[in-house]
């Protein structure tokens, strides 16, 4: 009998000895997946910052008094389209730049296909004068001078194109500028019939309205408030290039 119970007490012993083994072995598998899981989300997120470092550092370069010459002859090297299709809330136009003012040509096409012009406005309609456009009170579009860069084009006014009607033409800054340099992000459009000739020697013409003159002449019937800023915003909601 005695016997009986101490064969009893070692076989429960060894059960019990075996079961505790088997459970520390389950905790512990148990709780080293999700370390490894951790571990990956955090290759994961630097992977993606030092994308994102590398998209930024892609992305910093910006226009200069000291570069923009330079990369603008450059630039118009590798241009194959003349043609910008400028749509509007009141209707689309098309402007066909001329080849042999390249500073300016580059510059159109460069802001055109950066997107500067998409939601930037005509702030400035004279009435049978001229339309002006690409400039906002929307921060928006302060935000994309800024990242573009600050820098102006010299005047390229004796290559033969005078201020005809449809002429698109560069107004110079107003910034103290006694040699009229050109202010990059702004583009005006004759209305006037035949033209407005006092202009020349003042203002770089650099392409011509070829299809769409009905939407010019719209735009500069608007009515307009003080400044000659029209009454109702007049959008340009895509400048894209005819390729």
């Amino acid at each position: 009998m005695n016997s009986l119970k101490l064969y009893l007490y070692f076989f429960i012993t060894v059960i019990f000895t075996v079961g505790c083994k088997d459970t520390s072995k389950k905790s512990e598998s148990t709780t080293s997946a999700p370390t490894a899981t951790i571990d990956s989300t955090q290759n994961e997120a630097n992977t993606n910052l030092l994308q994102e470092e590398e998209e930024e550092e892609e992305e910093e370069f910006q226009l200069t008094e000291d570069n923009a010459i330079d990369f603008f002859f450059n630039y118009e090297k590798t241009l194959k389209s003349n043609k910008v299709k400028i749509t509007t809330n009141l209707g689309s136009f098309t402007v066909e730049l001329y080849d042999n003012v390249p500073y300016h040509r580059a510059n159109f096409i460069y802001l055109t296909r950066k997107g500067y012009f998409d939601f930037t406005q005509f702030h400035r309609v004279v009435k049978n004068f001229i339309i002006q456009g690409g400039n906002s009170d929307d921060r928006k579009t302060g935000k994309k001078r800024t990242n573009i860069g600050r820098y102006l084009l010299p005047p390229d006014t004796r290559k033969g194109h005078k201020h005809h009607r449809g002429t698109i033409s560069m107004p110079s800054s107003e910034m103290d500028n006694p040699h009229m340099l050109a202010s990059p992000f702004e583009f005006f459009i004759v209305v006037t019939d035949p033209g407005s000739y006092h202009l020349d020697d003042e203002y770089t013409p650099f392409g011509r309205v070829i299809e769409g003159m009905d939407v010019v002449d719209k735009i500069n019937n608007q009515p307009v408030g003080e400044g000659d800023w029209p009454m109702q915003n007049i959008y340009i909601e895509k400048a894209e290039v005819v390729e």
